[in-house]
């Protein structure tokens, strides 16, 4: 569906940020406070980040993107939290830089108060995409995110849609206007001020870092950076501050899980129609070819050609009675066939039946294949599950066609002999009249009006036809032979409904592939009430609302 694609987006951001940040955040409160550097490319995240720890453990430098591997900086006695891997546990720790994508440079820093530690994290707009991905993913596992933009890119697209997503998600922000031209810092940084009320997000701390020379280390002077150092140092000896602002971005981060989820929720419901759509499709094709079956064996189109011809050949030569005579008939008959090498007239019925009706099931599988396929091109989701050899019958049809007729056939031959059992006219040499009447019942299957063709395309045999018939009602009775015709009837409805229902089997298993569950929707809405419910009871922010 064209939902699809966006919904798998997020339902992938939503399992990734339960993984990677609020399982062991809600695990481990009093866990170190991480602060992720992020912005836009060129805007100095790495020097800032060596400069507010006061040693040059990420690298900086000219060429764009400089951070490859995001580096975790945090206190020697912070480390093995951060090293054991319950945060970010898909990034693989290392010690030194990488340019692999799932790794995570941990370095640790005296300088750096414990408590807190810096993410530095790849550019958000970076002209590599699994840098832009990578960066993201770490900003959704912020504690804290430290936005840094300079005075030439603070108006950005990008950036701003990112501080968007942290404001809903409820991470808290602080922001860094940096390498800002002495002269015009009043004015970007009133303007910026501007963008960040008009956006909800006034309450933010701002630093601004007017342009400076780095020292021979690469750092920023500690009388340009004193006041962020001084901030995060105030923030890195209050353990309380610290608690505030984890349960604030952690609650903030759950609370966005339920329009997160109702928005999965939404698009999972359009899959469940689209699949249903689909199968309701498919449905109506077969049931159109169960209902042309139907109407083929009541309109009497099967004793037209081939058949009607055997039909009044069979009735016409008498061979039809005399197959009901004794039998000496029936010997001698084979024995006259077996001379001219002719097969019997009733053996030319029942394989004209057999061709006519493997015909019919062949032309319906056809059709309805046909319009599934056209019904599914039709549709958005239907479309991208066709494969061309949908488009008609699969390629064993024919040969199972054939084998349904034949097994239908030797059936009634079957249910004739068991009928015949019972009457004492069999006793006195009629048990040899299975076949024909086997063939009579087969002709009774194929017309609504009677067992036995009328009208004026049958004109020529019907005079022997009724006088057969009444040989049949005068061994089974009339009734019996028309339960016979029903019963027969029946059952080659049932034994061709199951053949559709394997045609059909090849789109309706190209949706069960698919893996859909019932009613996805409802159980996603059910797990974002309950987790609201939980979220409301913890109280993280000491309020229930």
């Amino acid at each position: 569906m064209p939902s699809a694609q966006e919904a798998q987006r997020i339902g992938s951001a939503l399992v990734t940020q339960l993984d990677d940040y609020l399982v062991p955040r809600l695990a481990r409160l009093d866990a170190p406070l991480l602060v992720v550097v992020g912005g836009s490319t060129g805007a100095g995240k790495s020097t800032l980040v060596n400069s507010l720890v006061r040693a040059p453990v990420s690298t900086a430098g000219v060429l764009r993107p400089t951070t490859r591997s995001p580096v975790l900086v945090s206190n020697p006695a912070d480390l093995p939290w951060f090293q054991q891997g319950q945060l970010l546990p898909g990034l693989v720790r290392t010690r030194e830089p990488s340019n692999e994508a799932t790794a995570l440079q941990v370095v640790s820093a005296p300088a750096l108060g414990a408590g807190l530690a810096f993410l530095d994290a790849p550019d958000i707009d970076s002209v590599v995409d699994r840098n832009r991905k990578l960066a993201a993913q770490l900003l959704a596992a912020a504690d804290l995110w430290l936005f840094v933009t300079t005075a030439a890119r603070y108006a950005d697209a990008v950036p701003w849609e990112l501080l968007t997503t942290a404001r809903l998600r409820g991470t808290v922000i602080a922001l860094v206007l940096d390498r800002v031209p002495p002269e015009a810092a009043a004015e970007i940084a009133t303007h910026l001020q501007d963008m960040l009320n008009v956006r909800d997000l006034g309450g933010a701390p701002l630093f601004v870092l007017p342009e400076t020379r780095l020292d021979g280390q690469g750092l920023i002077g500690e009388d340009v950076i004193g006041p962020l150092h001084d901030w995060f140092g105030r923030l890195a000896a209050d353990s309380n501050a610290r608690s505030a602002v984890v349960r604030q971005t952690l609650d903030g981060a759950i609370a966005s899980l339920g329009p997160a989820v109702a928005g999965l929720a939404d698009a999972a419901d359009e899959q469940a129609r689209a699949a249903k759509a689909l199968g309701d499709r498919v449905t109506a094709a077969y049931r159109t070819g169960r209902q042309t079956m139907a109407d083929g064996l009541r309109d009497g189109r099967l004793l037209r050609g081939e058949v009607l011809a055997r039909w009044q050949e069979f009735v016409g030569t008498g061979e039809f009675l005399k197959t009901l005579e004794n039998k000496v008939g029936q010997l001698r008959d084979r024995f006259v066939s077996a001379l001219t090498g002719r097969p019997l007239p009733g053996r030319n019925l029942q394989a004209a039946l057999e061709s006519q009706l493997v015909t019919l099931l062949r032309g319906i599988a056809a059709d309805a294949a046909e319009q599934a396929y056209a019904a599914w091109q039709a549709h958005p989701a239907g479309a991208a599950l066709l494969e061309p050899g949908l488009q008609r019958p699969a390629d064993d049809l024919p040969q199972r066609a054939d084998r349904l007729v034949r097994d239908w056939q030797q059936w009634v031959l079957g249910l004739v002999r068991a009928e015949g059992a019972e009457k004492r006219v069999v006793a006195r040499g009629a048990a040899y009249a299975v076949n024909g009447a086997g063939l009579a019942v087969m002709i009774a299957v194929f017309t609504s009006t009677a067992f036995i063709p009328t009208g004026l395309e049958v004109a020529a045999g019907a005079g022997s036809a009724v006088a057969a018939q009444k040989v049949l009602e005068a061994i089974f009775g009339d009734q019996a032979i028309r339960t016979l015709a029903t019963q027969a009837r029946e059952d080659l409805l049932l034994r061709t409904g199951k053949l559709f229902d394997e045609e059909a089997a090849r789109f309706t298993d190209r949706l069960a592939a698919v893996g859909l569950d019932e009613e996805p929707g409802t159980r996603l809405r059910e797990a974002a009430a309950a987790v609201e419910t939980a979220r409301t009871e913890l109280a993280l922010t000491g309020s229930t609302t």
